[in-house]
């Protein structure tokens, strides 16, 4: 899915949105070809959480659409639950996996966990040259969409 650079802007547009309008505070995150991962808190984050997922998904399948992208679309009508019967495909998976984050602790070691992704799966040496990371703002450089840093 998140191989196209178009689709991962979605993404990135969808978190941008959602900070300059005070309705999330995203502090890591990372995009990989099949899934991602962030922290972010918000006053109302299930709520923001699938206000996310809701337009990711339409623009995300909008997007698969027009560049005919038959196999993927095939997979996501394949994957959606057989009791949804409002729409014709699924992108994201049912639910999320939110945990709280109790501790300075236990904020580095999850940040530290979602910028290791790419290395770990070979696709690069060093967390921050994977573009579609947040490991760059946290190393001092810029990257391709702000964080916050300070929780």
């Amino acid at each position: 899915m998140f191989t196209r650079t178009e689709a991962v802007q979605v993404i990135l547009d969808s978190w941008a949105y959602l900070q300059s309008n005070n309705r999330m505070t995203l502090f890591a995150f990372v995009v990989l070809e099949n899934h991602l991962h962030f922290i972010a808190s918000s006053d109302q984050l299930a709520k923001e959480l699938g206000d996310f997922k809701s337009y990711t998904a339409r623009r995300l399948i909008d997007l698969l659409k027009g560049a005919h992208a038959k196999t993927l679309l095939k997979q996501l009508a394949f994957g959606k639950q057989a009791h949804k019967n409002d729409r014709q495909y699924q992108l994201w998976q049912e639910g999320s996996k939110p945990k709280q984050i109790t501790s300075d602790e236990m904020m580095l070691q999850k940040i530290e966990y979602i910028h290791s992704n790419p290395v770990k799966r070979g696709y690069v040496d060093d967390p921050v040259h994977w573009r579609y990371s947040s490991a760059r703002n946290y190393a001092g450089m810029p990257g391709v969409l702000e964080v916050t840093r300070e929780w």
